[in-house]
């Protein structure tokens, strides 16, 4: 279980097609996975993420922790039986949400989180009551939420960050992950065979071209991790600080296992990163994108309320619309959005997702 295979390899960049094995089917690589927050990608129904062929599904450990819970979601099931999806799924830890929430969070300028080596306490923004997380904690989430793929916990330092506090991070990232293998490989033991969990590591170190090393070649020095992925950036720096980043770890990744990029949903930038020898991308862009008015064409994005599009009746995208889409002009989609009806969002999010599945699928 959770075996990857290079199927095809480019001869004028680095990018490859594989296919990487789980309990509930095989993810054809590279792949753009939509994010369902709370377990649901907003406006876009899981049968309608199958006929787009998503083959992955995000849940945002984060949120559904503080409501309804991982004990309830267990309870009813599962991640898969309860949201009524087949098809593999991936939490995140909930890292980037707790610091990135944090940051935004203050009183008197301090921030409403507490970072120490044990782990992190943090305030609930539904409650306001505080909680504390661990590795462990974040480990026994994810395996009682049940995705296919679980993310080990991680310190998602801000992109203004100075060179010490980068580097304090990422030890501290690195020191989370042996204790998240140690508690997922635990889990493992007592688990059915006909549901195994994978984990992926994740590398740090802000745009510190010294740091993205070190950090890459310590999460890939651990080989019983089933994916390798590139956190903490798309997260306000420059796209080109991003992507020089984002190749000196790639170029210390292991080829055998797959290569996650988490964040990214821009398609320029997604393009960039496959021809580097990246797999796998997630962000809720697309849909949030869709609900503000906004779509992908020719990898560009558009604003569908531009006076531009009053009397246009072509599609969004005569090739990356879904079929069932391309009947709806720009001119219908442009009025529903300014008369605010939830159709126009919805069809807005789909093209969008399905522009970015449809472009990771032109590698294979």
């Amino acid at each position: 279980m959770f075996d990857f295979t290079i199927t095809k390899k480019h001869s004028d960049s680095n990018a490859r097609a594989g296919e990487f094995t789980t309990p509930h089917g095989v993810i054809k690589t590279p792949c753009f996975m939509p994010v369902g927050t709370k377990g649901a990608v907003k406006g876009i129904s899981p049968y309608t993420l199958k006929n787009m062929e998503a083959q992955v599904m995000l849940a945002n450990t984060y949120h559904l922790m503080l409501r309804p819970g991982e004990d309830y979601i267990h309870q009813m099931g599962g991640i898969h039986k309860w949201i009524s999806y087949d098809r593999p799924m991936l939490t995140d830890s909930g890292g980037f949400q707790i610091f990135s929430l944090g940051l935004g969070n203050k009183k008197d300028g301090q921030s409403l989180i507490k970072i120490t080596d044990q782990g992190v306490k943090f305030q609930s923004y539904l409650t306001g009551e505080y909680r504390y997380i661990t590795p462990e904690d974040a480990m026994i989430i994810q395996h009682k939420i049940g995705a296919d793929i679980m993310m080990a916990f991680d310190e998602c330092a801000p992109a203004d960050s100075d060179h010490g506090y980068a580097t304090r991070a990422m030890h501290r990232t690195h020191n989370w992950l042996d204790r998240c293998i140690e508690q997922w490989q635990k889990l493992d033991k007592k688990t059915s065979q006909s549901s195994p969990q994978a984990l992926f590591g994740i590398c740090q170190g802000v745009i510190f071209d010294d740091l993205r090393k070190q950090s890459a070649k310590y999460i890939a020095s651990k080989k019983e991790l089933s994916g390798y992925a590139i956190g903490g950036l798309s997260v306000g720096e420059s796209i080109d600080d991003m992507m020089r980043s984002l190749e000196i770890a790639v170029e210390e990744l292991p080829e055998d296992k797959p290569r996650y990029f988490m964040g990214l949903g821009t398609p320029k930038e997604i393009q960039r990163a496959i021809e580097m020898g990246v797999d796998m991308f997630d962000c809720v862009l697309p849909t949030r994108l869709g609900r503000h008015g906004a779509f992908f064409y020719q990898g560009e994005r558009c604003n569908i309320r531009n006076q531009k599009f009053q009397y246009d009746t072509k599609p969004l995208d005569p090739e990356m619309t879904p079929p069932h889409l391309q009947g709806f002009s720009r001119s219908y989609i442009r009025h529903l959005m300014i008369e605010n009806e939830m159709l126009g969002m919805m069809i807005l999010s789909e093209h969008n997702l399905h522009y970015l599945i449809k472009l990771c699928q032109s590698y294979h």
